[in-house]
């Protein structure tokens, strides 16, 4: 009896503590999901979509999953699964086809041979026999490895070249670059020699757009967001606007200040070049009833966010932002 009301008034101290707990959570959550992306990760890193980018010293924590993207694992472009390599033994490679088949027949029918007494190779007997068949197995399995090594061969030169630029590693380590003294450094994550060189130009492009997003978005100016991000991005952006201006609230970001910024890597498929970057930056989020202005979230008092922001050019154009990915720090 005593362990049964003990019991009770533990579950009800939980329930009283939850609901207390309840409205402050609801609270800081709604006002980190504020700002622009709500707070999640979205968007596209082209055929890196679905491999997180490496940590740096900005954020350290690795990257989230994306959990709004139109990229589809295995669209064209995608690497293979992995899976796929730890299936089938000697006789099962990747593009062996008919020799692979002809020579598990080989094998199958010297087996049965031996399972119906006729030996590996029916009508075999005696040591000098014994001493063929070693030679004869011998003999099939220098043929059929042969052959392999010519269908690889074969298949290896007439395979297609499309994607051979996206399989170059990591971006080079840019030049020594600091944004008004605080902005973008670089650490040990860049590779020595790299497909793509991200310079000081590029940097001061990432920061600028990083304002210039955050201020279109606080305006709500979709047509301002489709010079800036990619159709994808935009279609997000819209999609949260939309659902703000359902809500009767208008989001208003101001006083974006980036503190630490280094690049996760950098590279190159086909006409297209990528750089994600890890940013942290500092700024004022606020969410005002609209019409009346009147505070719902947020306050004047400015608040930090780590982020990786990918950026995609297509050669001649501009950059422009094409995923956003938070990390277990922001």
């Amino acid at each position: 009896m005593k362990f049964a009301q003990r019991t009770r008034g533990m579950v009800r101290a939980m329930a009283v503590a939850l609901s207390l707990a309840l409205p402050v959570m609801l609270t800081i959550a709604s006002s980190a999901d504020a700002r622009i992306g709500g707070g999640g990760s979205m968007g596209s890193r082209g055929t890196r979509t679905f491999s997180a980018p490496p940590s740096t010293s900005t954020a350290p924590s690795a990257a989230q999953p994306f959990n709004r993207t139109i990229t589809q694992p295995g669209s064209p472009g995608m690497a293979a699964p992995a899976a796929g390599a730890a299936k089938g033994g000697f006789f099962n490679r990747p593009g062996m086809g008919m020799l692979g088949g002809l020579a598990a027949g080989f094998l199958g029918a010297g087996l049965l041979g031996m399972l119906f007494g006729g030996g590996m190779f029916s009508g075999l007997g005696g040591l000098s026999s014994i001493i063929g068949l070693v030679l004869q197995i011998g003999l099939i399995i220098i043929v059929v490895r042969l052959a392999m090594s010519w269908w690889q061969r074969r298949n290896a030169a007439t395979a297609s070249p499309a994607y051979a630029s996206t399989a170059a590693g990591p971006g080079a380590a840019p030049s020594p670059h600091n944004s008004f003294g605080s902005g973008f450094g670089f650490g040990a994550n860049t590779a020595a020699s790299a497909p793509l060189e991200i310079g000081p130009a590029d940097y001061e492009a990432f920061e600028r757009l990083l304002s210039e997003i955050q201020a279109a978005w606080s305006n709500e100016d979709v047509g301002k967001l489709h010079e800036l991000a990619t159709p994808e991005m935009v279609s997000y952006f819209t999609a949260d606007l939309a659902e703000n201006k359902a809500n009767n609230d208008i989001n208003k970001v101001s006083d974006v200040k980036l503190l630490q910024g280094d690049l996760a890597e950098a590279w190159r498929e086909g006409d297209t070049d990528y750089a994600s970057v890890a940013m942290r930056f500092s700024l004022v989020d606020k969410t005002l009833e609209r019409g009346t202005n009147r505070l719902v979230n947020g306050s004047e008092t400015p608040i930090e966010a780590t982020e990786v922001w990918t950026f995609a050019r297509r050669r001649g154009s501009d950059w422009e932002l094409s995923a956003i990915q938070q990390t277990q720090a922001s």
